[in-house]
């Protein structure tokens, strides 16, 4: 497939290839570092070489691997993979803001969302504002609730 799979488009961070690009046209690293700055000429993250880089494996659904810049084979079926303990650490970036909502709703247990919810909305507001926060998690939770 050369265009994203249907489910990228909800699933995915905004700024993430897998908005553009189909499987193996990008790498997938296991989090957001100096070495995968965004590039807003881009609209997503890359390697100082260029290649397009994902850095949430358990957003695009995806392990992590050099799928583009080493032509490693992406599985035809691999699970889920969970949320690292690097992608429940509070981003510094707005732009990994709904990666780290997804991971904080992913871990948390089905009795204790609300709790979760309301504490990454405390948290996400003291960082970036509260009008980043309640967007970045009404369009987390459209998608985490529906698929719970």
């Amino acid at each position: 497939m050369s265009g994203p799979l249907p489910q990228w488009c909800e699933q995915t961070c905004v700024v993430c290839p897998a908005q553009q690009l189909g499987p193996g046209q990008f790498d997938v690293i296991d989090r957001p570092g100096p070495e995968f700055a965004y590039r807003p000429a881009l609209g997503w993250r890359a390697t100082a070489d260029g290649v397009a880089v994902c850095v949430h494996p358990f957003r695009v659904g995806l392990p992590a691997g050099r799928y583009a810049s080493q032509g490693e084979p992406v599985p035809d079926k691999a699970p889920r993979p969970a949320p690292t303990a690097a992608a429940l650490e509070m981003p510094a970036d707005v732009v990994d803001l709904e990666g780290w909502l997804v991971a904080v709703l992913r871990e948390a247990p089905a009795e204790g969302i609300f709790a979760a919810v309301a504490h990454a909305e405390r948290l996400a507001a003291e960082r970036f504002g509260a009008k980043k926060a309640v967007t970045a998690l009404r369009r987390v939770l459209s998608v985490e609730l529906a698929n719970r």
